[in-house]
């Protein structure tokens, strides 16, 4: 389906959404300079000159194309992914953002986060994002081990990893994210918690810190590497959470740390079920439309070619009464904390009741957390994620 009208009006879902939630912007700019071997993301190898001025023109006409979805409302937070934006130059950055300004309300305060790989980020252009208006800059790290790093695939080695982190102290970051990995092939129990030493050292805001996983239709997928024994990820895991809580870091999503108050706004609205645009090649979002009561998934064509042929192209798809708790706790559930029960009902339109033998069933078996005023994985339901979100998946007694 192509079309740039309102999200599937002209029929009524039996919800009872009381207000549209926080509006956030994610921007997908898909080019890189080499696809690493683990990555499943809409990421594509750059082949001749970038194509900047077309690609930010792109953005702008798809944003105009959406206007309509979200008339009225205000942008809580911008995260620009890849890909690798750092390919792109800071005026690119800047023409891109002016033009937002320009076409939506922002809050005050609003967070602005890119994305940069070390072997791209360059001192001029992090101090030129600086200026242009990025206020939050997640820096692809993934490990401080050159041999670590050669084995996953990286453009990078340990010395750029460290000069890009000196760079973006020194542009005026106050707030930036280092992306790292743990269970690379070969990686001792020593040499994951290094990394996580040589990272808090660098005195980083916020750590996103995850296991690599083998996704289909990757490199990896297809040639496996030999990865650490379950033993021994099992025990970096848990040794590495100490070494975060002791310095500092609050858990406060699975792969998530973060300082004092240094929680990624833009994607604890994803896990609170807000609502977000997706611009760019292969991009989604979720808008939920009080006036007609539905919540929709909006995706953009995936392949840059296609997308910059038509940016205004958008498929929609309405997100059934009955998927809404599986597509609610699948976010939420991620949060350590959870969140305040009433949350539910605010985000999906639907009642507390409609999933209270679900509940029920989750605490019976220790999964869930007994407060009633929040939805929140206890302990083990954190151990056995998935076995949680499977008793949400779409129950008739569910969609009421």
């Amino acid at each position: 389906m192509k079309t740039s009208q309102s999200p599937v009006r002209g029929r009524r879902a039996p919800l009872n959404l009381p207000q549209p939630p926080p509006l956030a912007l994610y921007v997908h700019l898909p080019w890189c300079v080499r696809k690493c071997p683990y990555c499943d993301f809409n990421s594509h190898e750059q082949r001749g000159d970038l194509q900047e001025r077309a690609y930010v023109d792109a953005l702008l006409a798809d944003l105009e194309a959406q206007l309509p979805f979200v008339w009225g409302r205000r942008l809580e937070s911008i995260f620009i992914g890849g890909g690798t934006p750092s390919l792109f130059s800071p005026e690119a950055i800047d023409e891109l953002l002016s033009g937002l300004r320009a076409r939506l309300p922002w809050r005050p305060d609003l967070e602005v986060t890119l994305e940069a790989n070390p072997g791209t980020a360059e001192r001029g252009f992090l101090r030129g994002y600086r200026e242009a208006g990025i206020n939050r800059l997640s820096l692809g790290i993934q490990s401080f081990d050159p041999g670590l790093l050669r084995e996953i695939g990286r453009i990078h080695d340990d010395a750029d990893a460290h000069a890009a982190i000196a760079q973006a102290h020194a542009a005026g970051f106050d707030e930036v994210n280092l992306d790292l990995m743990f269970g690379l092939p070969g990686q001792s129990l020593a040499q994951g918690l290094a990394d996580l030493e040589t990272a808090i050292a660098a005195r980083p805001s916020h750590i996103s810190w995850y296991q690599l996983t083998l996704e289909p239709n990757t490199l990896f997928a297809a040639r496996p590497p030999v990865l650490p024994r379950d033993e021994i990820v099992d025990e970096l895991f848990a040794q590495g959470q100490c070494v975060l809580e002791r310095a500092g870091y609050t858990r406060y999503e699975i792969s998530a740390y973060a300082g004092a108050r240094s929680e990624c706004r833009h994607n604890r609205n994803y896990w609170e079920f807000g609502d977000y645009l997706g611009l760019g090649a292969g991009a989604h979002g979720k808008i939920s439309d009080v006036a007609a009561q539905t919540v929709t998934r909006l995706l953009k064509p995936r392949h840059p070619e296609a997308y910059l042929r038509d940016p205004r192209a958008v498929s929609l798809t309405p997100i059934e009464p009955g998927s809404l708790p599986f597509e609610f706790m699948l976010n939420a559930l991620r949060l350590t904390a959870g969140v305040p029960a009433e949350l539910f009902p605010e985000r999906t339109g639907l009642t507390l009741a409609g999933i209270a033998p679900v509940l029920a069933r989750a605490r019976e078996r220790a999964l869930l957390d007994a407060d009633p005023a929040f939805l929140r994985a206890s302990e083990r339901g954190l151990c056995f994620l998935n076995d949680l979100l499977e008793m949400f998946l779409d129950r008739h007694d569910q969609a009421t």
